[in-house]
């Protein structure tokens, strides 16, 4: 791997770190492998009771990196793969996990925040899918696990973005803090909800995912599916 990632644990509480503030977090291929493979690596680990998810520098993640599009038929498989698999595993986790928004949280970046259990907004903060121009249909699927339908059903059609007021207003984060603010009152957060029973923990979590996907699960697949028709330049009819 190569360090586009961070990860520190503390009074049971994983920090994951995207490390790459020049890029603004943009989701290389290698660092959806990273995030793919950490968040594998602390849904096993009996130490960490509840996690953290945050970027470095002042941008919480713009979403996929787009200067990666294209290639060849190998090259365009591994960004699918690689996707699935960043994506996959942090709507899985089993384990709360709290996102330390600390900047705008664009397209890719809006679903990793919209997969965390709790949101800490920076004032700083922005959220929407902005992709639509370049014809890869926004994750309704996430969307609409964790915003009300109308609010969903807008930002998705018109790719649009909320300031954090907006989205505290909405309920997609649940609290608004200075930007110095927002990995410290996250970590806090965390602390408190690991330091409660795990077996109860998990069990709470297992509840919340087998409720998302009641929300998302078919809605998931056929975006799956249409997601690797757009990359691989497939027809999505044929891929159905």
């Amino acid at each position: 791997m190569s360090g586009l990632l961070s990860l520190g644990l503390d009074e049971g509480v994983a920090l994951v770190t995207l490390e790459r503030p020049e890029k603004r977090n943009a989701l290389s291929i290698d660092l959806r492998l990273e995030l793919a493979d950490a968040f594998g690596r602390l849904a096993d680990d009996e130490d960490v009771g509840c996690a953290v998810l945050t970027g470095a520098g002042t941008a919480f993640c713009s979403g996929m990196d787009t200067s990666e599009f294209g290639g060849d038929r190998a090259h365009k498989e591994r960004l699918v793969e690689s996707s699935l698999a960043a994506f996959g595993a942090v709507a899985r986790f089993p384990k709360p996990l709290v996102g330390a928004i600390n900047g705008p949280a664009i397209a890719g970046g809006f679903v990793l925040a919209l997969y965390c259990d709790l949101r800490i907004a920076s004032e700083t903060a922005e959220f929407g899918f902005p992709e639509l121009p370049r014809g890869i249909p926004p994750s309704y699927a996430a969307a609409r696990a964790a915003l009300p339908e109308p609010l969903a059903r807008e930002l998705v059609l018109t790719g649009r973005l909320m300031d954090a007021a907006e989205a505290r207003g909405a309920g997609v984060v649940s609290e608004v803090v200075a930007p110095e603010a927002a990995l410290p009152r996250a970590l806090d957060i965390a602390r408190a909800i690991a330091a409660k029973s795990r077996a109860t923990l998990r069990e709470v979590k297992r509840r919340i995912l087998l409720d998302a996907e009641h929300l998302r699960g078919p809605l998931a697949e056929d975006e799956e599916r249409v997601f690797r028709a757009a990359l691989l330049g497939d027809d999505p009819d044929e891929a159905a």
